[in-house]
């Protein structure tokens, strides 16, 4: 997701989840008269069992988006729903199930134009304590491998999503996240960047991560929140060098806003992240 030609501005996106409240066409009007590019789906919004939408009703969906004027550009927040899924679970109709919806997603990913998916959910990929987590941790590599080609075929990039400690035990750094993309071997499945999570578990600063794995291609998203779980701007983490460092190394993927406590409320969290962000980007002479 990078790119010799120099793009005129970052692509930013609201996750969804952030103005669930509204209904999904107003939450595009919303976010696009704000000045948001995109909105960051999680498909638990579109529908308690997302991975059974249809290509029809994903082209209804995508079709609502581009009529306010607005990109589908990536779905998180895989696997909330249907409930009981896992990537780790040693329990085969668990394992054959979360599959199959991994697989599913990819395939809505692809019907609602979006090009990304960021698998997170920690909650579906815990290890167990003990001496079943080494087994735990394979059979999650594993899944991971296990949908690289349908990735592929459906054009699309899934990225594994390093988390913070406690809601995560298993890839919790980006360098943990590249080894298992490293053992994979497929560009169709790369890592991101959630700056709260890297605020909290990196040894180096963000910028100097993203310098190091922005050219290698590893990084093919961003994710912005501050370490205290609410919207870029609204703690003590600065964001001005992580968009220089995106500046400077001609990052042409997208950058999404995802808060996790919505102050003071969702809309305004909302509102604040984008001014500051296209504050900071403005400070950057991003189009020089």
């Amino acid at each position: 997701m990078t790119s010799g030609m120099k793009p005129n501005r970052l692509r930013l996106a609201l996750c969804n989840e952030v103005i669930a409240g509204m209904e999904f066409a107003r939450q595009c009007e919303f976010s696009a008269a704000l000045g948001y590019d995109g909105l960051e789906v999680a498909p638990f919004t579109l529908s308690d069992e997302p991975h059974l939408i249809g290509a029809n009703q994903a082209a209804g969906i995508r079709r609502t988006a581009e009529q306010a004027g607005i990109s589908i550009c990536s779905l998180h927040w895989l696997l909330v729903k249907p409930a009981g899924l896992s990537i780790t679970s040693d329990d085969q109709a668990v394992r054959t199930k979360t599959l199959d919806v991994m697989r599913r997603l990819i395939a809505l990913s692809a019907d609602l134009g979006s090009k990304i998916l960021v698998h997170g959910s920690p909650a579906q990929r815990r290890l167990p304590e003990g001496s079943g987590a080494a087994e735990a941790r394979k059979r999650g590599i594993d899944a991971f491998a296990a949908i690289a080609d349908d990735a592929k075929s459906a054009g699309v990039i899934y990225c594994i999503e390093a988390l913070a400690t406690p809601d995560a035990n298993f890839v919790n750094t980006v360098e943990e996240a590249v080894g298992i993309v490293d053992t994979i071997g497929s560009p169709h499945v790369r890592t991101m960047l959630d700056c709260s999570a890297g605020s909290l578990m990196e040894k180096e600063p963000l910028s100097a991560l993203l310098d190091r794995h922005l050219p290698t291609g590893m990084i093919a998203h961003v994710q912005f929140n501050d370490r205290n779980r609410r919207g870029p701007g609204q703690g003590d983490d600065p964001f001005a060098p992580v968009l220089a460092a995106l500046k400077r190394n001609h990052y042409a993927g997208w950058a999404a806003v995802e808060p996790f406590d919505y102050q003071p409320d969702g809309p305004g969290c909302a509102a604040r992240a984008i001014g500051y962000l296209r504050g900071i980007e403005e400070t950057l002479k991003w189009q020089a």
